[in-house]
């Protein structure tokens, strides 16, 4: 588990409640600002493909300063792109972004969804990207979330026009609603759809073009904005003492797995939208002309809107308390209304507004984070009413076996605290984000459970509903079961409740690679989520290996606990790979999941479940050299990974790097993106350089051509580009093909550029000195040869390698080729070393 903290000023303005963290408790400026926009009955859907794809400022003007009710639809859930902050990867990475994209949400206000699309990483052009994803199935998802969610304005974030000119991905996002939104009022369109929702026809479509469509602000400056509805989005608002553009930087500064941290700007800045489809505006500014936006949208809504509009009008900020009978009048109001929609939304919106008012506090704290089915659990519940209003707890219920009479009047800033017990069903299902419950595709999840397409998590099961009266109204307020609890260097905390299996297990080591036929060790832990676990433990393997002992016992006496077991793995004589998975046997069960949590302070506590699987990887490898040093970038494994083939890697950092360390070591490489991340990199250049001039190897993996931190990235003129092959199966050409680093220790063949996964690499370089020589060639289907991808230039007794190949995917992906070929890299003009030197940390 990683904890990284976030600024405070950022933890400042964290808005709202979330699953895993302390609910915020309202101020009258922010219980005014939800009446207003309790007031105004218009939304607006921005569509984009991944987290950090959507305009903040655009998201909280629409939000804060219209007051519409606002979402962002992301495709995906950016499972395709790198991590800044931890090693979580793919699937992983997904469960981390899409919590950053609900806490930048709970800052700028919009709500957040998504279809089932997989980021499979970068894509060329949209019908590379339809190859991969099932268009229909995505289209689908578009089209459901139009009809759920009802937006009026619809506005992209990309141009359908650029295909292939940006991001495949970007542009089909574009393609997709502009096909949506016809489709959305189409009765023949997905008709199963309509069993749960209905038709709906948004009001118009938009761009949200800006400067880097047109390559710059001098280009966009020439460009006839006479068509374009333009919106200053550094307006301030003084109920929250921020503009609006600070708003939207604090929320972009969410998205920190992608280094989004940021600055926040203030003052008059534009932002510009182009009309697509729909009914045209006649010459005004408003997006929502001819729309009703006031409670006269919908019928029986004159009386609602009477009242709500006097309480904005006459709002008592000392006092919002005041506001309840009247607020609880339109409620009763609101029930009686045919339109659904409406009425579902805005109910929501008036019971939180009601609870603020009335200062009601209420919670449902579990003594334990995590259960498991049949598991008996102590709850306490909290209850208190901070006004003069006349509150009665009336009961208290969830959904399965807890309904608990009060009948209690619950007076002014008295605390009633109950303590309550509730029994785990023994069908209750483990609480894992829902679209990885099956296994998919490259291109897209499986979610078989169709009410759960388009939410950003799973639903919470275990709720705690309390029905209370107020001024002899029943009004009921669902509280998701959590962990409050408290540690003496963190204060007051709150995690999910979560249900968990009664065991789970995992191999230590996610690749393990032999490079001979000599038996190892592996390490199984087993995790028991219940007292008093009793059972055995068997590693699943391919045939022609074996894994001994057959079978283990394993007794844990308390929940939580973990023992760990070793098994022997005996690799086959010839080259194999495959996977090993535990199996634990509890009773006439089985589990073969692991349990993983992921622990950052800026978003909620995460469980996840994924099968527990292992490559393992029987390798004929020959190296040169041993003790390397490692300089982190933006976070991989690739350290470990050369561990696994016998280096003896030490991870330095900038303050270790001078020429006494570094004649230790026999290579430095350079981790992925630290030019991009580690600024202090600038005044060791030079060192390094002179480490490979005295005979050492100095590898550089990718980084991106922009905020590179560094002055030079190589003794050798080099220049970055965006140049990247996507396709993880493109042919790759050796270009020199007797060149050591292809040819010794291990002789490099095409076998070796099988199975690589997601791209072959990224950000090669598209010119360099003649020092270098270009080692491979590889492109995309339909371009031009690119070169770049690795460079080897020997500088005084050593050489300087820059490589864009993707390694850092490659390793735990268990792709052999890239173990022998990275063994080579660091083997160039090193001599066979018979005995190995430990070197000591």
């Amino acid at each position: 588990m990683y904890k990284h903290l976030l600024s405070l000023f950022i933890c400042l303005f964290a808005v709202l409640f979330t699953n895993a963290q302390k609910p915020k408790a309202p101020s009258s400026s922010e219980i005014y600002e939800s009446i207003q926009k309790l007031n105004f009955l218009g939304s607006v859907l921005y569509v984009a493909a991944h987290p950090d794809d959507e305009n903040t400022r655009l998201i909280a003007y629409m939000s804060n300063q219209i007051k519409a009710r606002t979402a962002y639809l992301s495709l995906t859930r950016g499972d395709g792109g790198q991590n800044l902050i931890g090693p979580e990867i793919r699937e992983l990475l997904g469960v981390i972004r899409t919590q950053e994209l609900l806490a930048a949400r709970r800052v700028d206000g919009g709500e957040q969804l998504f279809t089932r699309a997989n980021d499979f990483g970068y894509s060329k052009h949209p019908d590379e990207t339809l190859q991969i994803w099932d268009k229909d199935q995505v289209l689908s998802d578009v089209v459901l979330a139009i009809r759920q969610f009802k937006p009026d304005i619809i506005i992209n974030r990309f141009d359908e026009k650029r295909a292939g000119k940006t991001h495949g991905h970007h542009t089909t996002s574009a393609i997709l609603s502009i096909e949506a939104f016809d489709l959305a009022n189409n009765e023949n369109a997905y008709p199963i759809q309509l069993n749960k929702t209905e038709l709906w026809q948004p009001k118009r479509l938009f761009y949200n073009t800006s400067s880097w469509r047109y390559g710059g602000q001098e280009a966009f400056d020439k460009v006839d904005k006479s068509n374009m509805i333009t919106f200053d989005i550094g307006t301030y608002y003084p109920t929250k003492g921020l503009s609006n553009n600070e708003l939207a930087d604090l929320a972009r500064s969410q998205h920190l797995c992608q280094g989004f941290g940021r600055l926040s700007q203030r003052g008059s800045d534009d932002e510009y939208i182009d009309f697509l489809k729909g009914e045209p505006l006649n010459g005004s500014n408003n997006i929502f002309e001819g729309i009703d936006t006031s409670w006269n949208r919908v019928n029986g809504g004159e009386a609602i809107g009477t009242i709500l509009n006097t309480i904005e009008d006459n709002f008592n900020f000392k006092n919002p308390s005041t506001h309840v009978p009247q607020l609880v009048e339109a409620y009763k109001l609101l029930q009686r209304i045919d339109n659904q929609h409406w009425k579902t939304q805005k109910t929501k919106e008036l019971k939180a507004i009601i609870e603020m008012c009335a200062g009601l506090y209420l919670e449902a704290s579990a003594e334990t984070n995590w259960a498991t089915q049949n598991e008996t659990i102590k709850l306490n519940l909290e209850v208190l009413n901070r006004s003069d209003l006349p509150i009665v707890l009336e009961s208290l219920n969830n959904a399965s076996n807890l309904n608990i009479s009060k009948g209690i009047t619950l007076k002014n800033n008295v605390k009633y605290n109950f303590s309550e017990v509730v029994k785990i069903p023994n069908n209750a299902e483990p609480s894992t984000p829902y679209w990885l419950n099956e296994k998919g595709s490259l291109g897209m999840y499986k979610v078989d459970d169709t009410n759960l397409i388009g939410k950003p998590e799973t639903p919470r099961v275990y709720n705690i509903d309390f029905n209370v009266l107020i001024n002899n109204t029943p009004i009921t307020f669902t509280k998701p079961v959590i962990q409050r609890f408290a540690k003496p260097d963190k204060g007051e905390l709150y995690r999910p409740f979560e249900i968990i299996p009664e065991v789970s297990a995992k191999i230590t080591e996610k690749v393990i690679i032999l490079n001979n036929d000599q038996q190892r060790d592996i390490t199984v832990v087993v995790k028991s989520g219940r007292d008093n676990l009793e059972g055995d433990v068997e590693v699943c393997h391919p045939n022609n290996w074996s894994i001994l002992p057959k079978k283990q016992k394993v007794t844990i006496a308390n929940k939580g606990e973990e023992q760990i077991l070793t098994f022997t793995v005996i690799p086959p004589k010839e080259q194999s790979e495959g996977f090993i998975g535990p199996i634990v046997h509890i009773g006439d069960k089985s589990y073969t999941k692991e349990l993983i949590a992921i622990d950052y302070d800026h978003i909620p506590f995460q469980t996840v479940l994924l099968p527990s699987e292992s490559k393992i990887v029987r390798l004929d490898i020959k190296k040169r050299g041993n003790n390397i040093a490692y300089i982190q970038g933006a976070g991989d494994v690739v350290p470990e990974s050369l561990e696994q083939i016998g280096y003896n890697v030490r991870i330095i950092s900038p303050d270790d790097i001078t020429e006494e360390t570094l004649s230790n070591f026999d290579a430095v490489v350079v981790g992925i993106r630290a030019y991009n991340t580690v600024e202090d990199l600038n005044f060791k250049q030079q060192l390094l350089f002179d480490f490979v001039a005295n005979g050492g190897n100095m590898v550089v993996q990718y980084n991106t051509s922009h905020r590179v931190k560094v002055d030079q990235i190589a003794p050798y003129s080099l220049n970055l580009s965006r140049d990247r092959v996507t396709d993880e199966q493109a042919k790759v050409n050796f270009l020199n093909p007797n060149h050591e680093v292809l040819n010794s220790p291990n002789k490099i063949t095409q076998n070796d550029f099988e199975g690589w996964t997601q791209e072959r690499g990224l950000y090669f370089p598209d010119s360099w000195d003649k020092a270098f020589t270009p080692i491979l060639s590889m492109s995309d289907k339909g371009e031009s040869a690119k070169p770049g991808s690795l460079l080897v230039a020997q500088h005084g007794k050593g050489y300087y390698i820059y490589t864009g190949l993707s390694f850092f995917r490659e390793f735990p992906a268990g792709v052999s080729g890239a173990y022998r070929l990275f063994a080579n890299i660091l083997s160039l003009g090193k001599e066979d070393i018979k005995q190995p030197v430990k070197l000591n940390d």
